[in-house]
């Protein structure tokens, strides 16, 4: 599975960002999607996290509400939806895939380059 992020740039606080990740595998809907971000010095960290179907979801705290992801399997495409962004969202975000629905990195084997996201205060 190869994975394309994209999307990314400079927001204001309060502002909104569509990050979109393109998969180039004919089995895409056989995969959970998942969305990881790291900050300068930090490790990388869960954002959000959608089943096959897109019908189940999971989120992180700090972006529940205000972030949504979604996907188009006819599209191979999965999004994350970034809104109420913050300073502290500042990071480079990664999609990345794996064969069971997971908030945790060690389940994902496929991920994409990422794609830097820079929220100005």
């Amino acid at each position: 599975v190869q994975l394309q992020a994209s999307g990314g740039g400079l927001a204001q606080a309060g502002g909104s960002l569509r990050l979109f990740c393109a998969a180039s595998v004919r089995t895409f809907s056989r995969y959970a999607m998942g969305w990881f971000r790291q900050a300068p010095g930090k490790e990388r960290e869960f954002v959000a996290v959608i089943n096959w179907s897109g019908g189940s979801t999971l989120y992180a705290d700090s972006v529940k509400g205000r972030f949504t992801i979604s996907r188009d399997n006819a599209k191979n495409t999965v999004y994350l939806q970034m809104n109420s962004l913050k300073p502290e969202d500042t990071a480079v975000y990664y999609c990345a895939a794996a064969q069971r629905f997971s908030e945790y990195p060690r389940e994902y084997h496929n991920w994409g380059q990422g794609t830097l996201v820079t929220v100005s205060s």
